[in-house]
Formats: C-alpha cells, sequence, structure tokens
C-alpha cells in the first residue's frame, strides 16, 4: 500500500539534524535533547488514528487499535549514548512509525489485531548505568529500590531525573499493565557488528541475546620498590592479571562466546612501585546458559592459577548477570521468510549486545528481531553507518514481517 521507506530514512536524518552534533547523537534518556526527540515522534503521530499515551515507567506507546485486542507490539527506542550514532535505536522507532501509516491506510484504521508501536525509556542506561530500564519495567524486572541509589555523573538521581520529565520511580512497575495483551514483539535493530558486512548480507534474522555474567577479578600481592626489588621475588598483581587477560581469548574460542575485560585499576598506581592489588572487570557473553556457566567457571580456574604461580591471591565480585533469551522459534522462520521476500539471501545469527527485545522475552511475549547490516561493524560511535538500500530493504523486511505476525496471532 503506502509504505515508504524513503520516508524514514528521510525522518532518520532529519532526527539527527535535530538532536545531534558535530560529535554524533546527544539523545541521552531524560535529557532536554530526548524529549525533543519524543516530540518529533509525537507530532508524526498526531497525523495517524492511534491513540498515544506515555506508561509509568515513562515508555511511549501508540495503539492502532483493530478487530482483536490480542496486540503486536512493534518496539524501538530513541534515547543514545553520548556521542552515539544516528541510527542505534531511532531506525526501530521509526521504521516501526512507517509500518503503522501503512496499517492504518490500508486497513482504514481497523487491522486484524491491535497494533503497538513502543518508543521504550532509556534502553542504553548511558546516564544511570542501568540498561534497559523502560522495558524492565514492563516486563516486572525492574527493582525500584535498587533504581533509586543510581546517579550520573552530576549527582542527579535517577529519581530526580523522571520527576522532571513526568515520572515517579515508584510507580515505574505499573508498566507491566502494558504487556497483557501482548501476543508478539517485532524489533528491526542495526547489527552493531561486522557479521553481515563480512557476508556481504544486508539482513539477518536474530536467534536470541547473548546471556551476560559480569564479575570484578581483583589480584592482590605485595608493593615494593621498582628499582630494588629483584624480578623473581616480585608478587606483582598486575603481572597475574596481564597473564589472565591473555587466557580470556583461549576461553571465549573454546566455548564459542565472547570475553571482554573493560577496565583495569592499580593500586599504589605509581611507577616507583610493584603493583600490589590490580582489579579488572570482566564481561562474558555465550548465547547457551551452560556454554556462558562453563566460561565462568573457567575464568576463575585461571585466575586462580595465574594468582598462585605469581605469589598472590585473588578475590572474585558479582557485578550483573542475564540469562541467555532465546527468541521464539516460529517467528525466527517468520523472519527469515520477510528478508527473503525483499532480498535473495537471509542468514541467522546470535545478538551480542542486549535489547529491549530480550526483556520483552523474559516477559514471556513471542518476540523476534530483525538486523540490518552495519558499516565496518561500528556502532556507538558519530561514525556508526548503514547503507540507505539496506536501511530501505529493512523498513520492508519489518513490514512484511509484520504481516507475517498479524497472521501467526490470528492463528494461535
Amino acid at each position: 500500500m503506502s509504505l515508504n521507506p524513503q520516508r524514514t530514512v528521510d525522518e532518520l536524518k532529519a532526527l539527527r539534524e535535530l538532536t545531534g552534533d558535530e560529535n554524533g547523537a546527544q539523545r541521552v534518556a531524560f535529557t532536554n535533547q530526548w524529549l525533543e526527540a519524543r516530540a518529533f515522534l509525537k507530532k508524526k503521530l498526531l497525523e495517524l488514528p492511534v491513540t498515544t499515551i506515555t506508561d509509568p515507567a515513562g515508555n511511549l506507546w501508540a495503539t492502532l487499535k483493530g478487530e482483536s485486542e490480542r496486540e503486536l507490539l512493534i518496539g524501538g527506542h530513541l534515547d543514545s549514548v553520548p556521542n552515539g550514532g544516528w541510527l542505534d535505536g531511532s531506525l526501530n522507532t521509526l521504521a516501526g512509525l512507517e509500518v503503522l501509516r501503512r496499517l492504518a491506510e490500508q486497513y482504514g484504521g481497523n487491522p486484524p489485531v491491535t497494533v503497538r508501536l513502543v518508543d521504550w525509556a532509556d534502553e542504553e542506561g548511558a546516564r544511570f548505568g542501568r540498561s534497559l530500564y523502560g522495558s524492565s519495567a514492563a516486563s516486572g524486572h525492574l527493582d525500584v529500590h535498587e533504581l533509586a541509589q543510581l546517579r550520573d555523573k552530576d549527582g542527579v538521581s535517577l529519581g530526580e531525573a523522571l520527576m522532571k520529565v513526568g515520572v515517579l520511580l515508584a510507580d515505574a512497575p505499573q508498566a507491566r499493565e502494558q504487556l497483557k495483551n501482548a501476543a508478539a514483539y517485532l524489533e528491526l535493530h542495526i547489527e552493531q557488528g561486522p557479521v553481515l558486512e563480512g557476508m556481504q548480507l544486508p539482513l539477518g534474522a536474530v536467534l536470541g541475546t547473548f546471556g551476560v555474567e559480569r564479575h570484578t577479578i581483583t589480584f592482590h600481592g605485595q608493593a615494593a620498590h621498582s628499582g630494588s626489588t629483584p624480578m623473581n621475588v616480585r608478587r606483582d598483581a598486575f603481572r597475574c592479571a596481564g597473564q589472565f587477560s591473555q587466557e580470556i581469548y583461549t576461553i571465549a574460542e573454546r566455548h564459542g562466546g565472547v570475553c571482554t575485560i573493560g577496565s583495569c585499576k592499580t593500586l599504589p598506581g605509581i611507577v616507583t612501585s610493584v603493583v600490589e592489588t590490580c582489579e579488572i572487570t570482566l564481561d562474558q557473553r555465550n548465547l547457551d546458559a551452560g556454554k556462558l556457566a562453563a566460561m565462568w567457571q573457567d575464568a576463575q580456574d585461571a585466575a586462580q592459577k595465574f594468582a598462585g604461580e605469581g605469589g598472590c591471591t585473588v578475590e572474585f565480585g558479582h557485578l550483573w548477570n542475564i540469562e541467555p533469551i532465546p527468541f521464539d522459534a516460529e517467528l525466527i522462520e517468520a523472519a527469515d521468510a520477510a528478508i527473503l521476500d525483499v532480498t535473495p539471501q537471509s542468514h541467522r545469527l546470535p545478538s551480542g549486545p542486549l535489547h529491549d527485545a530480550a526483556e520483552v522475552a523474559r516477559a514471556g511475549v513471542p518476540t523476534v528481531m530483525l538486523f540490518v547490516q552495519s558499516l565496518k561493524g561500528i556502532s556507538h560511535n558519530k561514525i556508526e553507518d548503514t547503507e540507505e538500500e539496506h536501511l530501505r530493504l529493512s523498513v520492508q523486511a519489518l513490514d512484511k514481517l509484520t504481516d507475517k505476525a498479524m497472521d501467526w496471532i490470528g492463528k494461535r
């Protein structure tokens, strides 16, 4: 019908102009730029026969009422990391907007099932360090007491930031009401990795999101003078950490996952002393829960080994974890078919990054994602980009998947 994928590309560019600068996107959640992005979307939604609400967690919902109360959800997020890319999150949302336009015209505002577009609040977690805030409120996996302790770099609490946009943190769990009629959830996203580009494919169907284990690993040695302490008697905590950092590549390869040491802190932290304490952070991810558990066990064993060999001790601290989230098998098939409707070849791949889709799936809603190729595999960066032809194909694929998902809901 009236699907116009180029309109999505043009609106993405307009949003970039409105809420970005020479350093990239600046739509950090609950800031003025984020509110401007929300106003941009709301203005577009006024042209459609939809009902728009903001739920108690701050998520924005646009509902196109259908013949059935069962709901097909299409999700995205307008918030970005500081100096982020122009497509991360916003493609999902504006592509969903274009699909709503087509449905409204084709069905006269009354499709077979109710279709809802959601702009999740603070997917990125860039400001307060807690990703998937809005979707976890809706899924029932949000701890209000824990989030009340969070503050940004300026000392502003999450609760204070929410109050400025008309949301009370204590009310956020009430967002669960929004999923009560959800029958399926769809999300389109840039891949944020190099797999599809390496295969010269524009689109892929996502199998699920990696499970994540995040821990601190702290090696304890002995501070000693850099000049007078022979190398063979040093109890150098940094040396143990360095040996361990090499081992994580072997662990990742052994289990088909990924491991990352993201930070390293040393004490006393001066050039004239052997390192007494070295704390590193370890992020491990895998789509298989058993393999993820084995990766963490291997990491602990390796840390103990290198600590012992270096005359040091080691302790472990838990930061955060989430189980692997597989997506719905039948919807993965539908996503594959939708891609093949618009391009000759599809590919199935897992998602290393977390997405709001993972929280919706955790709530028991059948879920699937589409990925579109990312140039150079780069995201969370002002040079983030995707070929415009591929962006248009992604909107078409999401549209095809929407029809297949509505048929699927109707048969269940």
